[in-house]
């Protein structure tokens, strides 16, 4: 196992940046965003190599920067995401244009992600979750992945949470995704 989904930096990404002290860093990331990407790799090694949950787990726990990582909101988010992998394919097959086999693995796990948070993270703010699942796509996936993954739990989000989508502070404006 390698540590080959480390995101590349993008070039000109600080540009413009204000290097005051109250500046927010890479390394100022929140331990759950770091736990969401943890977890990606994990799930990556799982759906390419279908190798077995403990063996991932103690490989990824000891990459560099897991101790940083929100070691709970990790394991809920291996665990549960293999343990649940065909619900949360239910959840995900209906709202897709392609078949599911045909998903890259890393829009496939952030999926994962997306769905399992939407349905066990009450805690955590439907936009957050895909706000961060966006994010994992735009670092660690395709070209445009991103915007599929928006779609995808955009048009799931209100189903599995359609108390708090309807109820959103931002009007009658659709959630990310979602469709006209």
């Amino acid at each position: 196992m390698s540590d080959a989904l480390s995101p590349e930096p993008k070039p000109g990404a600080n540009a413009g940046r204000s290097a005051h002290p109250g500046a927010r860093k890479t390394s100022a990331k929140a331990a759950r965003s770091r736990a969401r990407e943890f977890a990606l790799q994990a799930l990556y090694q799982h759906l390419v190599g279908r190798n077995p949950a403990a063996d991932i787990d103690r490989f990824t726990r000891d990459l560099s920067g897991f101790h940083k990582a929100d070691s709970a909101h990790y394991d809920a988010l291996l665990h549960g995401c293999i343990e649940e992998a065909d619900a949360l394919d239910a959840q995900i097959e209906p709202v897709l244009d392609r078949k599911l086999s045909e998903l890259s693995p890393i829009e496939h796990a952030v999926m994962w992600i997306g769905v399992w948070e939407l349905l066990h993270a009450p805690d955590v703010p439907w936009r957050v979750i895909i706000n961060e699942c966006v994010e994992l796509a735009k670092s660690f996936g395709g070209t445009d992945g991103h915007k599929y993954v928006n779609g995808v739990l955009g048009s799931l989000a209100p189903k599995l949470r359609p108390a708090e989508v309807a109820a959103d502070p931002r009007g009658q404006r659709r959630p990310p995704g979602a469709p006209e």
